[in-house]
């Protein structure tokens, strides 16, 4: 892989979780030393620390089971913005979680940026659960469950910031899930979204879905932005998050995704959310994310350290 520039962008949100943690997920990264393995793999990397929101404005819905609506619109504000900016400058900016909200503000961020280079923008989202609730559909009030139905431009979400560009729910392809609510369920069926649950996988393996939708984005000229969660990994491996759900991807499996979008090099942007340091493990699952993230950005099997936990 060739050296790429890497912008680091803390996004300490937990806003959008119920279990408070999260915030402290950006330092554990640092911690976990990121950016000295992106620099060890020859990457030109800068860390701009985290980005804060401006003041909380009163924002309110009508769901009274929704909490912490202003201050997750405040972040969406700030890390589109933060996104935006990033990406006019770097060829991988990487976004560091935080809950799954923050994805409200990265994901339009980085697609308004592609969008002025008149190309679409896909996204990979590697996760147990789909987030494809609506404000209204949301039953647990906790906002990490609405980002993607937010940016593919559904309706109801007239308290969050207006989309600038879009993702078209063709240029989706989720990997991993499974938990999925009723009402996520009826939309994604009638969004039409690429949906590989645990299911599939096991009964066809993790490469094929993922080698179609690659090749779905190089025949669009698209830019992809990969958001990796916690907990598309099975919990035994990665138990610092806060929304665990048995059977998730193996060591082997997150590996392998994260090898075939390093050998695409269409991969643009990524967000590593629901690291929740205080569920952590001495630090294991920090490490296995940043071991994921090097696999995305070059590192390849045989480079691999023996590690003790």
């Amino acid at each position: 892989m060739t050296s790429k520039t890497c912008t680091l962008i803390g996004a300490p949100v937990q806003s959008g979780a119920s279990q408070p943690g999260c915030v402290m997920g950006p330092d554990a990264y640092r911690t976990a030393r990121l950016a000295e393995t992106l620099r060890d793999l020859g990457h030109e990397v800068s860390d701009l620390g985290n980005v804060a929101h401006e003041p909380l404005q009163n924002v309110t819905h009508k769901n009274a089971a929704i909490h912490d609506l202003p201050q997750t619109v405040a972040w969406a504000v700030a890390l589109e913005q933060a996104a935006f900016d990033a990406a006019q400058t770097s060829e991988m900016p990487i976004f560091l979680g935080g809950d799954h909200s923050l994805s409200i503000g990265t994901v339009p961020g980085v697609a308004r940026h592609w969008q002025q280079h008149d190309r679409p923008l896909f996204v990979l989202w590697l996760d147990a659960h789909p987030d494809f609730h609506t404000l209204e559909t949301t039953t647990s009030g906790n906002l990490h469950g609405t980002p993607v139905a937010y940016f593919s431009g559904l309706p109801g979400f007239e308290a969050y910031p207006k989309l600038a560009a879009p993702i078209d729910p063709a240029n989706l392809c989720m990997l991993g899930i499974r938990s999925v609510d009723p009402a996520e369920n009826a939309a994604l069926d009638a969004n039409s979204v690429d949906v590989s649950d645990m299911r599939a996988i096991d009964e066809h393996g993790i490469a094929a879905p993922l080698r179609a939708f690659l090749e779905r984005v190089r025949a669009a000229d698209g830019a992809l932005h990969v958001s990796l969660d916690v907990d598309f990994l099975e919990p035994s491996i990665a138990p610092a998050v806060g929304t665990t759900v048995p059977g998730g991807a193996t060591f082997r499996e997150a590996h392998l995704v994260m090898e075939m979008l390093c050998d695409s090099g269409l991969v643009t942007s990524l967000d590593m959310v629901e690291l929740n340091p205080f569920l952590d493990e001495r630090g294991r699952t920090a490490s296995l994310m940043v071991d994921l993230c090097a696999s995305l950005m070059g590192r390849k099997v045989l480079d691999r350290q023996t590690r003790r936990f």
